[in-house]
């Protein structure tokens, strides 16, 4: 097979790179977060009641919305604006963090347009508030030492992997869930991955990620021709979640431009307090998420400038999501692992996605067709980004001698702090807003305990 080199500019932040080359390490970064980018949307919209019937074209306009709003948030993160944007190698998109407040709003609420629109009040007001703490972040910096962000990095992969075997399936929801040829689609698509990860060099072995994808397009193609449809135990015919549906990128428009505020914002106390305290947990995630693509794909650790300028980002890109209607905008961490596991931190090669997210947003056919992919397809490139996250966490924490105390901190927040998160049921008789707060995610627990005991535990231990 020919070499094809891989720039030495791809290593390199600000360098120029070729488009010939950054495009399709771009789309890698879209065919990872494309998915994850939509789901939140997906779920929120149909806990409000408004996926489908009359307001069918208002989930369309959201979803369009939701490519646009992370691509321009991405750009702003990459090349900064004054203040906002870390510089860094991060993809911003659609955050799943918030979907159990959210679902909490609905409750409260009754659902509908009304409680969708009280959503994006309390995340224009969140994201300010966030981007607040973003301009403060350098005195709060001594909270977060490498064993403290390390864990978080750490709780982050571990979340994520269950999210990655889930794909590897089929997708849970899937009729045909955890099928053979769900499996062997997957396993296909991971084999194909590292192959041109370690068989090839250059080029090739940085785009391996975006290779397997494709090859795992066109095996689905190959396997809708010749293999029977899916079958019920009465009897009843299904669709295949690894099957191609094209025709939904025939009925897809080739043009259309995003709307703004297409609901009426609303601004109700009981929306908004709870989505603040959700707020400070993505700063403390957002941090984590810069720590881990910076040791990961550039070998330091970040500035307190590009922390700052990271959450600012997060906060006011937020902001700007709501008044296009969508769920607050943050760095991705799917894409953190494909940055650890490429080495790839070019901004040109990251913008060229954040451009592609762009045209989705305006052309959705490209949209449609990403949206098309099999999640078995993502799942066999998933399971090894994920993993990849939880490599860099524990780097960052073994970055300094690993003591008795940095040991506790680790132990303990992991076994508290992601326990509890991982195992939500321990919850089930706690005040709702330790449920909300902890019971979605280990990475909220976890983060919280690291850094109380960072604060708490003495610096000169006698156990040393």
């Amino acid at each position: 097979m020919k070499e094809v080199k891989l720039e030495e500019a791809a290593y390199q932040f600000e360098a120029k790179m070729s488009l010939r080359q950054a495009i399709p390490l771009g789309l890698q970064h879209v065919c990872a977060m494309f998915v994850g980018n939509l789901t939140p949307l997906l779920i929120i919209t149909s806990a409000c009641g408004i996926a489908g019937g009359e307001f069918a074209d208002l989930q369309v306009t959201l979803l369009q919305s939701a490519m646009f709003v992370a691509g321009i948030v991405t750009l702003v993160q990459l090349f900064t604006i004054g203040p906002v944007g870390g510089a860094v190698p991060i993809i911003m998109g659609t955050s799943s963090g918030f979907i159990g407040v959210f679902n909490s709003v609905v409750g409260t609420m009754g659902g509908g347009v009304l409680a969708y629109g009280a959503i994006m009040g309390a995340s224009i007001i969140g994201g300010i508030f966030e981007s607040v703490l973003g301009f403060f972040l350098k005195p709060l910096r001594r909270f977060f030492p490498p064993v403290v962000t390390g864990t978080v990095v750490l709780s982050i992969g571990l979340s994520l992997i269950s999210v990655g075997i889930n794909s590897f399936g089929g997708g849970n929801k899937a009729k045909d869930f955890g099928s053979v040829e769900n499996l062997l689609l997957a396993l296909f698509v991971l084999v194909v991955i590292l192959f041109f990860k370690h068989w090839t060099t250059g080029f090739l072995s940085s785009s391996a990620i975006l290779i397997g994808i494709l090859a795992g397009y066109v095996v689905a193609f190959i396997m809708g021709l010749v293999l029977p449809t899916g079958v019920t135990a009465d009897g009843v015919e299904f669709t295949k979640a690894w099957v191609l549906n094209w025709n939904k990128v025939a009925q897809a428009s080739w043009f259309a431009v995003p709307k703004l505020m297409p609901v009426k914002v609303v601004f109700d106390a009981r929306a908004i307090l709870p989505v603040l305290i959700m707020f400070i947990v993505t700063a403390v995630e957002t941090v984590g998420d810069i720590s881990g693509v910076m040791e990961g794909g550039m070998n330091r650790e970040p500035s307190d400038k590009e922390l700052s300028g990271g959450v600012i980002c997060d906060g006011l890109g937020s902001t700007f999501a709501a008044l296009f209607g969508v769920l607050p905008n943050t760095s991705f961490s799917q894409n953190v692992g494909l940055v650890a596991m490429t080495k790839v931190v070019n901004r040109m090669a990251l913008a060229s996605g954040a451009v592609f997210l762009i045209l989705c947003g305006l052309i959705p056919k490209l949209g449609a067709l990403i949206s098309i992919m099999p999640q078995a397809v993502l799942g066999g490139a998933a399971v090894m980004m994920f993993s990849s996250i939880v490599v860099s966490g524990i780097q960052l924490i073994t970055k300094e001698k690993m003591t008795p105390r940095h040991l506790t901190i680790v132990s303990v927040a992991l076994g508290v702090g992601y326990g509890m998160g991982a195992n939500s049921g321990i919850l089930a008789q706690a005040p709702q807003a330790l449920q909300l707060i902890c019971g979605e995610s280990g990475i909220v627990p976890a983060a919280f305990v690291a850094i109380l005991l960072n604060v708490l535990l003495p610096k000169n231990d006698m156990a040393e």
